[in-house]
């Protein structure tokens, strides 16, 4: 394996990297959090070993960047923080496991083989497909019965969550969120006016319309009911 660490403590990055090559694996590390996250962002690692608490930039902000960045490189969250809470908080945003410090390498190695297995064995799904509309998620590219339709990065995301549910209806809470990564309402219209311009993208010249308003709930991606013969 190729493993990134990212840990500020030299005597227990040093102990890390270490250990991992004695293992027969290869190691790169760095103390910083902001050159973490460059060569984490720049190259491909079958791990990452990443503490939480960093200069430059902090082990959370991290795994949030890399995941809006749809890097799914599997991330061991290393930390002194070991409250539920902590930990908690550190697998919701993103992490794949949490080990709290001091701990023995031969688990933190056990957990890191565990989550390549993991990783392994997971088949990524590539492509989204909603009646006549396609996504590729790998080209980043959408076609609506074979035409080419171009998208912003944030049509692009709001798109691809509205047909990873299609069919149900997503509130405007749900996009804030997962979209916008806003944890709040920030009484503006940005949600309207995004899903104003991808309507008129990928139904405006094609039938049926796929992307709905539901009053005072939210959006649905679907085809519509047929209306039944007369």
């Amino acid at each position: 394996m190729r493993i990134l660490v990212i840990e500020d403590d030299a005597e227990t990055r040093e102990f890390i990297a270490q250990g991992l090559r004695e293992s027969g694996h290869t190691a790169d590390a760095t103390a910083d959090g902001k050159e973490g996250l460059l060569l984490a962002l720049e190259r491909d690692y079958e791990a990452i070993v990443l503490d939480r608490m960093l200069p430059g930039l902090d082990g959370l902000s991290i795994v949030k960047t890399l995941r809006a960045e749809e890097k799914r490189t599997p991330i061991l969250i290393l930390s002194a923080l070991g409250e539920v809470g902590d930990r908690v908080e550190g697998l919701t945003r993103g992490g794949d496991d949490y080990l709290v410090k001091p701990f023995a390498f031969s688990e933190l190695l056990a957990r890191l083989e565990a989550l390549t297995r993991r990783r392994d064995s997971e088949i990524p799904e590539t492509k989204l497909r909603v009646t006549d509309l396609e996504m590729d998620l790998l080209s980043r590219r959408v076609k609506r019965a074979g035409r080419t339709i171009d998208l912003q990065p944030r049509e692009f995301r709001l798109l691809e969550y509205l047909m990873r549910h299609s069919g149900q209806v997503v509130t405007r809470t749900m996009l804030l969120e997962k979209v916008w990564d806003y944890h709040f309402d920030p009484q503006t219209n940005v949600i309207d006016v995004h899903v104003s311009r991808l309507r008129s993208k990928i139904d405006k010249g094609f039938d049926p319309p796929l992307l709905h308003t539901v009053r005072g709930a939210g959006y649905v991606l679907r085809v519509p009911d047929k209306e039944p013969p007369r």
